[in-house]
């Protein structure tokens, strides 16, 4: 954490709107990023963006510095994504759309490679692809899918995520074991294909 950042803290932390903006300026496009790819809905992942940040700014004073102040935003920001995504299992519901539509927000949340030279069978196979990823994370629990999305996605080293997730790196092994080994198998008929 750098000076800047820590005199931001106790700025913020003394009710300094402004620190506190900056703060959320800092991190807000990793935060919505992080929780788009949670839950591949940019309404959803607003919700949880904004849930994020009201959580932060109600504990900001809580906050003693023993862990990097990113390391403590995203501890937050995986509780508010794991904590959502159970809560909308519970409430499933039938959204009313078209299938249009339906196509149209899975090309903008999907995880398409993007290519300028692609030709038009190949962004197909592309959309496919993505398309069956999708799917097979959706299978994942939802501590699995965070640790898999912080870790290929994030870049995170399994330090970091056990140090957010608040559990031990034999833990985040386990579940990234588990989860690239589920996955595997619902994504095996695609390297026979």
């Amino acid at each position: 954490m750098t000076e800047q950042e820590k005199e931001l803290i106790i700025r913020a932390q003394n009710g300094n709107i402004a620190a506190f903006e900056q703060l959320i300026y800092n991190y807000d496009k990793k935060v919505l990023a992080l929780a788009l790819k949670y839950v591949k809905n940019e309404d959803d992942a607003r919700d949880i963006y904004q849930d994020a940040f009201i959580r932060v700014f109600r504990g900001l004073k809580k906050f003693q510095f023993k862990s990097e102040f990113s390391t403590w935003l995203y501890r937050i920001v995986t509780n508010v994504c794991i904590t959502y995504k159970s809560r909308i299992k519970k409430r499933e519901f039938v959204a009313i759309t078209t299938d249009e539509e339906q196509e149209e927000e899975g090309m903008k949340t999907g995880f398409d490679i993007p290519d300028g030279n692609a030709t038009p069978e190949r962004v197909v196979t592309n959309s496919e692809i993505s398309e069956h990823i999708n799917n097979a994370l959706e299978l994942l629990s939802p501590r699995q899918k965070m640790i898999f999305i912080l870790k290929h996605y994030e870049g995170y080293k399994l330090r970091e995520i056990a140090e957010i997730l608040k559990c031990g790196e034999g833990t985040i092994k386990k579940y990234l074991f588990d989860a690239v080994r589920k996955l595997r198998s619902e994504l095996e008929e695609l390297y026979y294909a």
